[in-house]
């Protein structure tokens, strides 16, 4: 094959690709992590074999399309570090999570699945788990937080209320304010038998 040919097919290739994106991020805004790859691939103008080709799963498609929705957690994770108030810079980070959540449907889901995807990098997961693993770490450090917290108990937390809450984003805020409630006032101990 002749080299133009090749660069040809690899641009083509390449805008497919971009194009298959672009839309999935207007598709998964409009109906969730569920939306129909079907709806991505005929609004993109290509064939399913086309984005199955370059996206061989649903989870892989949403991690990169709600990835830079993530980093920014991930970012505001590391600034609330410099909090003078472990548990409140907690409470604000998980707020944070809660209206980006509320405001990007899929994007709850996208922090609880794990991709094994090549070259995708960290899964958004991951990312994810680690800054709450230190806004956590450094909150039950300062007494400020419940020493039973769990990271993925907290991720699964706000996955659940923000799921709840998909059409009524005024009630995600309500219920996160219950739950840190729980979270960073430390539980009597149980009676012993």
């Amino acid at each position: 094959m002749p080299p133009t040919t090749e660069k040809r097919l690899r641009a083509h290739a390449r805008r497919n690709r971009d194009t298959i994106l672009a839309t999935a991020h207007v598709v998964v805004r409009e109906q969730g992590a569920n939306a129909s790859l079907e709806e991505i691939s005929r609004r993109a103008g290509v064939g399913s074999a086309t984005l199955y080709r370059h996206f061989p799963t649903r989870a892989y498609l949403l991690e990169l399309v709600l990835r830079d929705r993530v980093e920014s957690l991930v970012t505001q994770a590391e600034t609330l570090l410099a909090d003078p108030a472990p548990g409140e810079a907690l409470a604000d980070w998980l707020r944070i999570v809660i209206d980006l959540t509320a405001t990007n449907p899929g994007l709850a889901t996208a922090m609880t699945y794990r991709t094994s995807e090549a070259g995708l990098g960290e899964p958004c997961r991951d990312l994810v788990r680690a800054a709450a693993e230190k806004l956590i770490t450094r909150a039950k450090q300062a007494g400020a937080c419940n020493p039973d917290v769990q990271v993925d108990d907290l991720l699964d937390l706000v996955h659940a209320i923000a799921t709840a809450t998909e059409h009524h984003p005024a009630r995600a805020d309500a219920l996160m304010l219950l739950a840190v409630k729980g979270i960073t006032t430390p539980l009597p101990p149980l009676p012993e038998d």
